[in-house]
């Protein structure tokens, strides 16, 4: 287990210790857990506007002639084909059809693209890229440490991000842009994992502090706050958003995990290159007959979170696991994501959820949670 002195450090870390952050073990990095409480800064999110750090995931960048082609090869959607300035949601799957990870992927031109993935695969993601690049001619580079992340995430950030730029709150959904501050670059993204509106920033680590400072400085209304891992998961979780190692993991497959929206099982066919993805022909055989379990949101009845791996029983019968739960803050109840049987799944269903020391009964309800 790492040390607080050789957990890495992102570029806002004196920032989350001026803010009075309690700081975590997070995939290896010192990150911010809360600042003040969970519920707190998750309703602040919900009210008005969070500053999350998310320099701790990976950032990747491919350039070259089959940039493209090689992201189409180890993605389950079509990449190559997407427009400039587009982000796309994709899964990097195993040969089995189970999920490598999770990642947004940025198309800057034909030939340069950039990836995001999650801080705990970055690693893994790196040696898998280069055992199947083959005969793909592109340069890979890991400039993770080289930059920073944060998301800017809330019904009014839209309004203050207006304040600044006039272009940035009309990018569309899943569009980014490209500015220049300072002479330094940086990549504005209109995406985020809380199910509200907002942005993700991608800027060099050496203008992190400054940028940070610029927000906060005016911010005095409080409309944008700076805010903790911990709120950033309750947030995804109403939103029925997947987390890795949740939901999806190389043993749980995008189609189980109802990620089918992320996979173009036709890829390949009629395509100029005829190339699909790896994995794909187990998603195939999956999709062929439906996979046995499924995604389900669950309402408890009583306050206590349901943890990971607490099972989910029809009367006498195991049926499933909790993935994740929380209590959540803006439905004030106890709520839960599990991966159950298939014919337990419908909207309404009444289960119960072994907790330890009691069983809870809950009923299936449809995700998300929460939307705007």
């Amino acid at each position: 287990m790492s040390t607080a002195t050789d957990l890495r450090k992102t570029p806002f870390y004196k920032s989350h210790v001026e803010h009075g952050a309690k700081l975590v073990d997070y995939a290896g990095w010192s990150m911010p857990l809360l600042y003040t409480s969970i519920h707190e800064e998750h309703r602040q999110v919900r009210a008005a506007g969070g500053l999350f750090d998310v320099s701790h995931m990976g950032r990747f960048t491919f350039k070259g002639k089959d940039a493209g082609r090689f992201l189409d090869h180890v993605c389950t959607r079509r990449i190559a084909s997407m427009q400039e300035g587009q982000v796309r949601y994709s899964i990097v799957c195993n040969e089995r059809g189970g999920c490598r990870d999770d990642v947004l992927v940025y198309k800057h031109a034909d030939s340069e693209y950039s990836m995001v993935c999650n801080a705990a695969n970055r690693e893994k993601l790196i040696e898998h890229f280069a055992e199947v690049k083959g005969d793909f001619v592109y340069r890979f580079a890991d400039v993770t440490e080289k930059t920073a992340m944060v998301a800017l995430q809330g019904p009014k950030v839209m309004d203050v991000i207006a304040g600044f730029s006039k272009e940035i709150p009309t990018l569309k959904r899943y569009r980014f842009t490209e500015k220049s501050l300072f002479i330094a670059k940086f990549l504005v993204s209109r995406t985020g994992y809380s199910g509200e509106d907002g942005v993700e920033v991608i800027l060099p680590a050496s203008m992190a502090g400054k940028a940070v400072e610029m927000i906060l400085k005016n911010m005095e209304d409080g409309a944008i706050k700076p805010c903790g891992l911990a709120a950033r998961d309750s947030l995804r979780l109403e939103a029925g958003m997947a987390l890795y190692g949740h939901e999806i993991s190389e043993d749980i497959d995008p189609l189980t995990a109802c990620l089918d929206f992320a996979v173009a099982l036709d890829k390949g066919e009629g395509d100029d290159d005829g190339e699909g993805f790896i994995g794909q022909d187990a998603l195939k055989e999956i999709a062929a007959s439906g996979p046995p379990q499924t995604l389900i949101g669950l309402r408890l009845d009583g306050r206590r979170a349901a943890r990971q791996g607490a099972a989910v029983h029809d009367g006498d019968r195991a049926v499933g696991t909790v993935t994740s739960g929380c209590l959540s803050p803006t439905l004030d109840a106890s709520i839960a994501m599990a991966i159950v049987d298939r014919d337990v799944a419908d909207a309404g269903r009444a289960l119960s959820v072994d907790l330890g020391r009691a069983v809870d009964n809950a009923v299936v309800t449809a995700l998300p949670f929460y939307s705007i």
